[in-house]
C-alpha cells in the first residue's frame, strides 16, 4: 500500500494504490486528504476486493499505520505490518505507469476528471499486465479487452 501525488488545480492530491506481491493492482483511490479516515476507507475497499492480506508493506506514514491498526481492532485479527521503503519497491515501480502518462499532462483542473482519467490509465495498465480476466484460450487485443470491460 503506497501513496503518490497527482497535481489537480495546482494542488497535490493523494493517489492511494495497493499492489499484491505479484505486482497486480488491487485497488486505487484519488482523494484530496491524506489522513487516517482516507487511509482506512482505501484499506477497507481493497480488503473488500480481496481477502484480508497476510501482511501489509507500507511507508512510514502515520495515517496508514493508524488505519491498519483500527481495521485490526475492528476485525480482531493481527495483520503483520512492514514499514520499509525498500520492501515497498513493487508499488513504487508500479507508480511509473500512472506518472508516465500524467506528468506530460501538467496536472488536472478538476478532481472528478482526474479520477476518471486515472481510472482509465489504471484499467489500461491492468489490461497490459494481463490482470483482466478473459475466457480460457481466448486471445484478445487491449482494445477488445477495454471494450469488454466497459460494456
Amino acid at each position: 500500500m503506497e501513496v503518490t501525488y497527482i497535481n489537480v488545480s495546482g494542488h497535490w492530491k493523494h493517489l492511494y494504490r495497493a499492489v499484491d506481491r505479484d505486482g497486480d493492482t488491487v485497488d486505487f483511490l484519488l482523494i484530496p486528504n491524506r489522513d487516517k479516515a482516507a487511509a482506512r476507507r482505501f484499506l477497507e475497499a481493497a480488503i473488500d476486493l480481496r481477502d484480508l492480506p497476510e501482511n501489509i508493506t507500507i511507508d512510514k506514514s502515520g495515517a496508514n499505520t493508524a488505519a491498519i491498526e483500527s481495521v485490526e481492532a475492528d476485525v480482531c485479527i493481527d495483520i503483520p505490518m512492514c514499514q520499509s521503503k525498500y520492501h515497498n519497491n513493487i508499488v513504487e515501480q508500479d507508480h511509473r505507469a500512472v506518472k508516465r502518462i500524467t506528468r506530460p499532462m501538467l496536472g488536472f483542473k478538476l478532481l472528478w476528471s482526474a479520477r476518471i482519467v486515472i481510472a482509465g490509465i489504471e484499467t489500461m495498465h491492468m489490461i497490459k499486465q494481463g490482470q483482466i480476466d478473459r475466457p480460457d484460450g481466448l486471445t484478445m487485443s487491449a482494445a477488445n479487452q477495454l471494450y469488454r470491460v466497459a460494456a
